[in-house]
């Protein structure tokens, strides 16, 4: 068998995945991404990167320029463009031309064959619809025009290559991040070894400090006067913002502000929970957005009246602190944005190679006890409650 812990990075981005995945003991041989700020920021890191749209890519050359040949990478990893998917936006799935991407990933892993592979996205790919009739025609209220969800596309396009796979969403926050963050994670063996999600590390409540969520003050404080580059709130929305006390929003603007403040937005619906948002610092940080100005998901300091700076975006993910970002700083923030935080991604390679060297499971023939052993199991599991 293989011993090698090559990986192949596909939609490698700004590599927050990529550089998780190393620090668990995984080697990067080579990154591929189509945005140009992405390459640069990976070259200016010292990485080997293919430059160049997936879908222009045949595998024989990307597989090539590894110097490995079919069979012997021990992984390739990636997240296909997420747009399509998100629970934010319009929920175009397969209809999306972006959406199809993924169709790139399977294809690279049906000619390269590698021992498994990690396919991360946004949470909403669980359940997006998948469609046969084009966007124009399309009736959103007809039942029969759906044909189940783009993830049963993904599994079965697997299943056919006789790929072994487990999936489910986790929240970075329970793997040491300080930042709530859940994304989509799909791992596949090819030789029905026993893959696994990894179980979670941080818990909202523990009895050892250095197990609980980690908070935003833990990741960022020391640089709250030195922050470097960052955008700015524009003055009619710091006339608000300043009213806002630490962990509030909109919500807690004087009664008389509120419909002023939040314009056509006060009568929509939904929380609006990221309008004139304040971050707290006892709390993990919510989801980085890709600009931390935008009205509706606002990232404003907890004590100072401004954004997130670039470094602390990249705090909150975990990046090293000597990593380079290059771009415009919308790009840079976009890239970081985007990103599969780095501790998460840490505990997907360890999950992955300890399936890889048989060593995740204590195997007994019997113990006591067990019905309380298999709660905690399915807890830690699911990132459940123990009752």
């Amino acid at each position: 068998m293989n011993n090698n812990r090559n990986v192949i990075s596909l939609f490698s981005g700004a590599m927050g995945l990529d550089i998780g995945l190393a620090r668990a003991g995984l080697n990067i041989v080579i990154g591929q991404d189509f945005d140009k700020s992405c390459v640069e920021t990976m070259q200016a890191n010292g990485h080997e990167v293919l430059c160049g749209d997936i879908r222009e890519i045949k595998a024989p050359d990307l597989l090539s320029v590894t110097g490995m040949k079919v069979g012997e990478p021990f992984l390739i990893c990636g997240g296909p463009p997420c747009q399509p998917f998100s629970t934010a936006g319009k929920r175009l799935g397969i209809n999306d031309p972006r959406g199809s991407l993924f169709m790139d990933f399977i294809r690279m892993i049906d000619y390269i064959r590698p021992r498994f592979f990690v396919m991360e996205n946004v949470k909403g790919i669980i359940s997006s619809p998948l469609k046969h009739v084009p966007i124009e025609e399309r009736d959103e209220s007809n039942p029969e025009q759906q044909l189940g969800t783009v993830l049963d596309v993904i599994l079965n396009e697997f299943n056919k290559l006789n790929y072994k796979t487990v999936y489910g969403v986790l929240d970075a926050v329970n793997y040491g991040v300080p930042q709530f963050r859940e994304r989509f994670v799909l791992i596949g063996s090819r030789d029905n070894e026993d893959i696994f999600l990894p179980v979670p590390t941080h818990f909202a409540v523990h009895q050892n400090e250095k197990y609980k969520w980690q908070s935003l003050s833990s990741a960022i404080r020391d640089l709250e006067n030195a922050p470097g580059v960052c955008e700015s709130f524009s003055q009619e929305r710091l006339k608000y913002l300043r009213l806002v006390p630490e962990g509030g929003n909109w919500r807690s603007l004087p009664e008389e502000m509120i419909e002023e403040a939040m314009g056509g937005a006060y009568r929509s619906g939904g929380g609006k929970v990221g309008f004139y948002r304040r971050l707290s610092y006892s709390e993990p940080c919510p989801t980085l957005v890709t600009s931390p100005v935008q009205k509706a998901t606002m990232m404003c300091h907890p004590v100072q009246d401004r954004p997130l700076s670039i470094r602390e975006y990249a705090r909150i993910q975990q990046f090293p602190e000597e990593w380079v970002f290059t771009g415009t700083v919308a790009s840079q923030y976009r890239q970081i944005g985007n990103a599969v935080p780095v501790g998460l991604a840490e505990q997907i390679g360890k999950a992955i190679i300890a399936a890889a060297d048989n060593t995740a499971v204590v195997k007994t023939k019997r113990f006591r006890g067990t019905g309380i052993h298999n709660r905690l199991k399915e807890v830690l599991t699911m990132g459940g409650t123990l009752i």
